[in-house]
């Protein structure tokens, strides 16, 4: 099938081992049943499918501002009558019916339905359909379609890195080699595995490319994957991380968004949902200000309302510190100004967002759904790596500056946060953390696979370890009140008892689930804290210890002290030397390229637009 013929956007359905939310979907009634097996919906008379949902509406609003979509029709497979209703829905409206008519489909012939929008459609609004059967009946295909010809026709190649995950990896392969087995667009992909530790086994095919790699993390994986797109000539490059927990329809829908992109600038980033509930928006599509902040978090994806607002707002021009993800980061290579920094992991997927200017835009459906939740990665390695990344991140991009007392108030935060949860490991490595981002660039030029810093951390780490959890956790004993006014106004004042003598042995012994380990509020008056997984299986306890709080703040405070002396020569420092570190040259000889991949073109630089 040409690109042109391609649909713009196919049903995806609820699928095991990803996600079987059936309401995320497509919403039934009592007269109507979902075959997941079969991918098709079976109706008796008065049954009704609903697919306004987060993973099946079409945002026309979105198509039209980045695409100049014009023309628009609904085609629908399977067999029976039913009542269509096709619904479009914009801000501060009520909805509209586009189409409502008495429909008979037959089996094997699909049939089309154009949508007339007098005046056209506009920057904004969404289009979904119903059936409600007027007799027994089945509906086993449903896409949206345009007679607009593709502006640009995507070879993309998808890029994945991958750390001794190797079954997750060769399950992802397997579902990409399915998916390329019945796809319209199967001459427009390929897949990369770039295998960082050399243990995937991934046998090469038509369709998917495995390339050993030297372990440096996920920015040394990407620029080789990168690096591949490059060498053969793609047009767009698309990273994904290497358990792919997305639907593979997902793909389509970037691919087509793609060619039909008003501006070569597009990019299209993929949401996350959270791990324990998969109707649950993790982050979809994220801003960087002082901190990370998820756009939409905690969005339950199940309620239409909530999912149509947020693809209203979703549609409208992004902030200049709007970013994506490299879980899915579909980009235009000839538009890359920077290769990834070398920051190891953490920090690399805002850092190559944000200094190669791309024009994000989140799709519904694309989304990943991740096994674990981040709360249970965090450790001291993770946040010896966010501090860093967090501070050149507002050293280098002219549009992130914060300033010497920005960056001071980055700094601090981080020290704060584990100073005042007794999470004294932590401290330790943040103050590593904040000693490597000072010395620049060159730190990381020297230690890009982190191999020794890996290692000293790893000594550091003793309470602050996952651990099985036996029996029950540790019994709770509480003497203040954390959302009591004056308990709380206390241990601010006291820095949580560490300026309380003898505070170890009065002060609150308490359990929290994993994702609270960032939280404030709970640990007010703990002086020993327990923090259980998600699942319930490990847990780690820290506790109250003045002489090792008062240590590390001494050592962190001269290097506050240094960050704020010379902050005008460390911000030079970071722009210069994050050119150097950021170029194809830089990469190849690092990671030993051969030499077919070194004949790729130059990075190119971005045209006016």
């Amino acid at each position: 099938m040409a690109l042109k013929d391609a649909p713009l956007q196919s049903l995806i359905w609820p699928e095991p081992g990803l996600n079987t939310e059936r309401d995320l979907y497509v919403r039934l009634d009592q007269g109507a049943a979902l075959s997941m097996p079969n991918r098709e919906i079976r109706f008796v008379s008065g049954g009704l499918a609903d697919f306004g949902t987060a993973m099946n509406l079409f945002n026309v609003g979105k198509w039209h501002k980045y695409c100049g979509l014009e023309d628009l029709s609904l085609e629908l497979e399977g067999e029976g009558t039913f009542e269509l209703v096709v619904f479009h829905a914009y801000p501060q409206h009520s909805r509209t019916r586009m189409i409502n008519d008495v429909i008979r489909l037959e089996a094997g012939q699909p049939q089309s339905f154009a949508l007339r929008q007098p005046g056209g459609f506009e920057n904004r609004g969404v289009v979904f359909f119903q059936l409600k059967a007027l007799g027994p009946g089945a509906l086993r295909a449903a896409q949206w379609r345009t007679e607009q010809a593709p502006r640009r026709s995507p070879q993309i190649m998808l890029s994945i890195t991958t750390f001794r995950r190797e079954a997750a990896v060769q399950n992802t392969v397997a579902r990409f080699e399915a998916f390329m087995s019945r796809s319209a667009l199967k001459d427009h992909l390929h897949l990369v595995v770039v295998d960082n530790g050399q243990s995937a086994e991934i046998a090469p095919s038509a369709h998917v490319t495995p390339i050993a790699n030297e372990n440096l993390g996920g920015s040394g994986g990407f620029a080789r994957g990168l690096l591949a797109a490059q060498a053969r000539g793609a047009s767009h490059c698309l990273f994904m991380d290497d358990d792919a927990a997305v639907h593979m329809q997902a793909i389509e829908r970037s691919c087509m968004f793609l060619a039909h992109a008003l501006d070569e600038n597009v990019a299209v980033c993929g949401a996350l949902a959270n791990a324990q509930h998969r109707w649950q928006m993790w982050e979809n599509g994220a801003r960087f200000h002082y901190l990370c902040h998820p756009q939409f978090k905690g969005l339950d994806l199940r309620e239409r309302q909530d999912v149509t607002d947020m693809e209203f707002a979703s549609t409208a021009d992004k902030p200049a510190d709007y970013y994506g993800g490299w879980w899915y980061f579909a980009f235009p290579v000839n538009r890359v100004r920077h290769m990834p920094f070398p920051f190891f992991v953490r920090g690399d997927d805002i850092s190559f967002s944000l200094m190669n200017g791309f024009r994000t835009v989140p799709l519904p459906g694309v989304i990943c759904f991740q096994d674990e939740d981040f709360s249970s990665k965090e450790s001291p390695q993770t946040l010896y790596l966010d501090l860093r990344s967090h501070l050149a991140n507002h050293l280098v991009p002219p549009q992130l500056e914060v300033g010497r007392k920005g960056v001071i108030k980055i700094a601090a935060w981080f020290f704060v946060r584990s100073f005042l949860s007794c999470h004294y490991e932590t401290l330790s490595a943040v103050t590593l953390s904040l000693r490597d981002a000072i010395a620049g660039p060159g730190f990381f030029r020297e230690n890009a696979d982190m191999s020794r810093r890996r290692a000293e951390i790893k000594e550091l780490m003793e309470l602050e370890v996952w651990r099985p959890l036996e029996g029950e956790p540790p019994a709770e004993r509480r003497r203040f009140d954390p959302d009591r006014r004056l308990d709380r106004a206390l241990m601010k004042i006291t820095l949580n008892g560490h300026l309380l003598p003898f505070f170890s042995r009065f002060g609150n012994h308490i359990t929290l689930p994993a994702e609270a380990r960032g939280a404030r509020r709970p640990i007010w008056g703990a002086a020993r804290i327990t923090y259980v997984s998600a699942d319930g299986r490990k847990a780690y306890t820290v506790q109250h210890d003045k002489r090792r709080a008062w240590g590390a703040a001494w050592s962190y405070l001269k290097l506050l002290r240094q960050l704020w002396r010379d902050y005008d020569a460390i911000r030079d420092r970071w722009r210069e030397g994050y050119e150097q570190l950021t170029t194809r040259d830089f990469w190849k000889d690092r990671l030993n390229v051969p030499a077919q991949d070194r004949a790729a073109t130059a990075i190119a630089a971005p045209a006016d637009t």
